[in-house]
């Protein structure tokens, strides 16, 4: 087996973690918080959305362009266990975990 053709294998087979994420912004103290069914990639799409002026979150996006990248921080901030469940049961409960962070984060919420 190639080396390409492995590493592919490898990145199929790897287990995926859903969970909650938070942004911060270090300079103005705000945080956005966001759920995702896949933990490991979300940071890359993030960052991918902004770099680009295209963050669906405006208030993410205006911060982002007046303070920078490095002004950016990503967490994950908890790990929600969605094994057993279907969609519906996941994107549920995903969504009361981020409800809850939002809260305890004093943030905003990202789609």
């Amino acid at each position: 087996m190639s080396g390409r053709k492995a590493l592919l294998r490898a990145y199929k087979e790897r287990k995926v973690e859903a969970g909650i994420y938070a942004v911060r912004c270090v300079a103005t103290g705000e945080a956005w918080v966001g759920a995702t069914p896949d933990l490991s990639t979300r940071q890359s799409g993030v960052w991918f959305s902004l770099r680009l002026g295209s963050h669906r979150d405006k208030s993410l996006q205006t911060a982002w362009n007046a303070h920078g990248p490095d002004a950016f921080a990503f967490e994950a901030v908890e790990a929600v266990d969605t094994e057993g469940l279907d969609r519906f049961g996941r994107d549920s409960r995903l969504k009361e975990r981020r409800q809850h962070w939002i809260a305890a984060l004093n943030a905003r919420g990202l789609l």
